[in-house]
């Protein structure tokens, strides 16, 4: 029985990749190319979603990013990655893992959403949204001026599930970390993890991964 990654190319998906890269899992990746923007069919004939993240591990069938970091991490993981309830900064650690789609993907994909309704830099939705995002990432700034990592001082699957959100998905929603310092250097740190490289060279092949101050140009 071999865990299969089903990872769509420039997506939140690439959470998943970059996890079993972490834990040094023998597993098999499928990588599927956007047609043109959107999850190709195939995807569907997976999971009824039609969109990535998916695995297969035997029998299971699992979408939604956070539950399969959830179940690989529980199945596989060996304890690494994760801060137990013993731990002083286990409340971090679940804020933060949380975060990522309760918060942070959510303000991404509302901006991104104005982006395609072409509103006026004057609309009102438009501002409350843009507002929220950087409201967002100023909490993500704030928590790295004196943290190496989102959970404290050790990488965890918490940075896996929020990293993506001020990378990749600012193809689709462009936007500066100028005013974020911290994001900045937390980035840097991000970038310098080999699994990290691991992750974006299989998943992305011949992809910039987008860690730089500036976005580059959207893909929409």
């Amino acid at each position: 029985m071999v865990l299969t990654v089903h990872h769509l190319g420039r997506s939140q998906s690439e959470r998943i990749v970059w996890l079993c890269e972490e834990l040094g899992l023998d597993y098999e990746l499928k990588v599927y190319d956007r047609s043109p923007l959107l999850a190709p069919p195939e995807l569907k004939k997976l999971h009824p979603l039609g969109t990535a993240p998916v695995i297969t591990d035997g029998d299971v069938t699992l979408g939604e990013s956070g539950a399969i970091v959830e179940y690989i991490l529980v199945k596989y993981g060996k304890g690494r990655l994760v801060v137990g309830p013993e731990e002083t900064n286990y409340a971090n650690y679940l804020y933060w893992l949380h975060f990522a789609n309760g918060t942070l993907q959510l303000s991404m994909s509302r901006n991104m959403l104005m982006r395609m309704a072409q509103l006026p830099a004057d609309n009102q939705a438009l501002g409350f949204a843009v507002s929220r995002r950087e409201h967002a990432i100023s909490l993500v700034n704030e928590r790295l001026k004196d943290n190496e990592w989102l959970a404290g001082i050790e990488f965890t699957a918490a940075d896996i599930m929020n990293v993506v959100s001020l990378t990749t998905i600012r193809l689709f929603t462009p936007y500066s970390l100028e005013p974020y310092p911290n994001v900045i250097a937390y980035l840097k740190r991000v970038g310098a993890r080999e699994g990290y490289k691991r992750a974006m060279a299989k998943g992305d092949p011949g992809f910039e991964p987008v860690l730089g101050v500036e976005a580059p140009k959207p893909l929409m």
